[in-house]
């Protein structure tokens, strides 16, 4: 069986849980690969022994990435036959591979995906929310302030927004959620696949207080976010200028107050939005 592909790069995604979540096609070209790139071969070994594949393993992680990449590029210039796997799901997303696939490209070297299993499409399948337009913002920053930082940009997209986050920081990311969104309806999914496979929804609220009254859960979390009411968007310049105006006439306290009244928005909010504009304007 063995050279009846194409030299290059196959871009394989692999199981998130459940190893029967494979496809034919990855199966055959992973045994049919000259070699296996993959971020731990202890990982990739266990499913290569259920499914027989005896492909020689290579690590391949962002620790070794700018030394391997010319090594891996040498050999497909010289017919070889390399397969790109993650721990679990597909490559390249929240994984190692990008730079390898983009200078692949730029040298004008054949690259192939194997699409299959995916953690962020699995959760949004199951979430129970909006799935028509959608946001994957990865993981994001562990320390509160650049995390509530980082989710107040995205508060006023107008999608579902997807993210990947440890178990022992989903309580308070939830709840910095709360306050940097808004009250937003949310699915968190864990061990998505496998034998304990769950899926708690509510809204953010409710579930970072869920999450704060119990043990850190075990296994991989993906946390799907509703996007925004149509109540809870105002264009951003215009509250700017609602609240410049009431400050100009007003305490602080007694701007947001107003514009709080006059735009229906959670007080919280347009606190947050006065105190940045307070800022910007010392």
């Amino acid at each position: 069986m063995k050279n009846t592909l194409t030299p290059g790069l196959y871009v394989i995604a692999t199981p998130i849980g459940n190893a029967r979540d494979i496809t034919l096609r990855a199966l055959d070209v992973l045994k049919e690969a000259d070699l296996v790139l993959c971020e731990d071969t202890r990982v990739t070994s266990k499913l290569c022994a259920i499914h027989d594949i005896r492909t020689t393993l290579r690590p391949y992680h962002e620790h070794n990435a700018a030394t391997e990449r010319p090594k891996v590029i040498a050999k497909i210039e010289e017919g070889a036959i390399i397969a790109l796997v993650s721990d679990a799901g597909t490559p390249l997303i929240s994984d190692p591979g990008y730079k390898l696939v983009r200078d692949l490209v730029e040298a004008g070297l054949p690259v192939t995906t194997l699409p299959g299993a995916s953690s962020v499409m699995a959760a949004l399948t199951i979430a129970g929310l909006p799935t028509d337009r959608f946001l994957f913002a990865g993981f994001l920053p562990p320390k509160q302030a650049a995390r509530r930082s980082a989710l107040t940009e995205l508060r006023d997209v107008r999608s579902t927004l997807v993210f990947l986050e440890s178990p022992r920081r989903l309580a308070v990311c939830l709840a910095d959620m709360d306050v940097a969104l808004g009250e937003r309806q949310v699915a968190v999914a864990r061990e998505i696949t496998k034998k304990f496979e769950e899926v708690r929804r509510g809204t953010t609220a409710e579930l970072a207080v869920h999450y704060a009254e119990i043990d850190a859960p075990k296994g991989e979390v993906v946390i799907v976010v509703g996007p925004p009411g149509e109540t809870d968007i105002m264009d951003e310049t215009a509250l700017q200028d609602m609240l410049r105006k009431a400050m100009e006439a007003h305490s602080l306290k007694d701007a947001v107050a107003a514009v709080t009244d006059a735009t229906g928005m959670k007080r919280r909010d347009v606190y947050t939005r006065a105190l940045e504009l307070s800022k910007s304007d010392d």
